[in-house]
């Protein structure tokens, strides 16, 4: 695969480097490091987009598609795909590139959904 199969014209919402400290027992990044990463890019944003608060109350459709190792840069893109009143589902892509490469490869997806808070905890409508 080349940048062109990332999505086009779009910053990623996080980008990492993998550490050893992230590995398994296999030397594999661990999947839960992953869908950290992806929670943390998904509630960016979606704190920008409901401009204030926003808590991840549901994580559907998780597929691991290719492992991820150690020195690998991870790029996560977002996409707000559906709005509620108070609510927001957001579809979240990982992509890995190797340190020493231009080849990448999407490694994880899954949706996110959030629901925007008050001071208080309680759903808060979000503002159009």
């Amino acid at each position: 695969m080349t940048d062109s199969d990332i999505p086009k014209g779009r910053d990623p919402a996080i980008r990492v480097t993998t550490l050893p400290r992230d590995t398994n027992a296999y030397g594999d990044i661990f999947g839960g490091w992953l869908v950290s990463i992806m929670d943390n890019a998904a509630g960016l944003t979606a704190a920008r987009f409901s401009k204030g608060r926003a808590v991840t109350v549901a994580m559907d459709g998780m597929q691991f598609l290719k492992p991820v190792q150690v020195g690998c840069e991870v790029s996560v893109y977002t996409d707000v795909v559906r709005v509620g009143r108070t609510s927001m589902t957001i579809a979240v892509e990982a992509w890995r590139r190797e340190r020493h490469s231009e080849e990448v490869a999407k490694v994880t997806q899954a949706k996110f959904t959030f629901v925007a808070v008050d001071e208080e905890g309680r759903p808060r409508p979000i503002e159009a």
